[in-house]
């Protein structure tokens, strides 16, 4: 059996993990998280400006106002890969006073424009369509247990679904501490995060199972069995996640400035996702068989 026993070390997983998930939900009640646009609602604006500009200029004359993280397209036929005439602005509701001064700014830092439309819309993601994202994200978790149960056994499942809830749960936990924005393709990287997930703990799972037949033929301890198992399929979880945290560090640090919330939701799921595949799952399987034994 390898040296490290994560098998025999399954309650300081449990308890790592339980310190930032329940501070996170504390924070959940208490602070509750920063909404975009997408869920609150806000105001469009369509610019046409005298001459070519670009997003960055856009963005810094919004930036003394908090509102550089909005939402800003170039558009029209004079466009290109980096500048146009044609901008459209999507950012919080604004007060008339704040929408005057913010207008104010940019005609002084960017250049001279005439307003094109400029009116105030609701919430791209209603109260229904979150209660549909959620009860899809409940069904799917229940097809991935009767899947597992099916491949595998029913622990497998359970283990399987409990350690998306603990992935999820941790990224909700750091927006809800650093209150970074929320909003539709925070969704999306949820949903990324899950596939991620699933997929690194199967591999685990499925050599469990392998060395089960084993066991089960020889003899022996389901604690070693399971280390041995971690350890066997061990680098190439690690190769994966490296390599998928590489490419998402850079997203994040050369990225567009929208592009950032979206990173940072993928870098805390991806590392907790190969956490909780290696520590979290396997363990928690361990603890079901555990208990069925007694």
């Amino acid at each position: 059996m390898p040296s490290f026993d994560i098998a025999g070390k399954s309650k300081l997983w449990f308890i790592i993990s339980l310190l930032v998930i329940i501070p996170g939900l504390i924070s959940m009640v208490t602070r509750g998280f920063n909404f975009g646009i997408d869920f609150t609602g806000g105001t469009i604006i369509d610019l046409k400006f005298e001459q070519p500009v670009n997003i960055s200029q856009i963005r810094d004359a919004l930036r003394p106002y908090g509102l550089d993280g909005s939402t800003i397209q170039l558009s029209g036929e004079t466009s290109d890969v980096e500048s146009s005439t044609d901008v459209m602005i999507r950012t919080v509701d604004l007060e008339e006073n704040d929408r005057k001064a913010v207008m104010a700014s940019i005609r002084s830092e960017v250049g001279d424009y005439e307003v094109m439309r400029e009116e105030k819309v609701g919430a791209t993601i209603g109260g229904e369509l979150i209660f549909n994202a959620v009860m899809a994200l409940v069904i799917s978790w229940a097809i991935i247990i009767l899947y597992i149960a099916y491949r595998f056994e029913f622990k497998f499942g359970i283990a399987a679904v409990l350690a998306l809830v603990h992935d999820i749960l941790i990224v909700l936990a750091f927006f809800s501490f650093t209150q970074r924005q929320i909003d539709s393709s925070f969704v999306a990287a949820l949903l990324t995060i899950v596939g991620y997930s699933i997929n690194d703990t199967i591999v685990i799972f499925d050599r469990i199972r392998e060395n089960l037949k084993l066991h089960f033929r020889r003899g022996g301890d389901l604690k070693e069995l399971l280390n041995r198992s971690i350890y066997q399929t061990l680098t190439r979880s690690l190769y994966t996640v490296f390599t998928v945290l590489f490419t998402t560090f850079a997203l994040y640090f050369f990225g567009g400035e929208t592009t950032k919330d979206f990173a940072f939701a993928l870098l805390v799921g991806f590392a907790s996702g190969c956490y909780s595949s290696i520590f979290i799952a396997g363990p928690l399987w361990l603890t079901f068989r555990t208990m069925k034994s007694k």
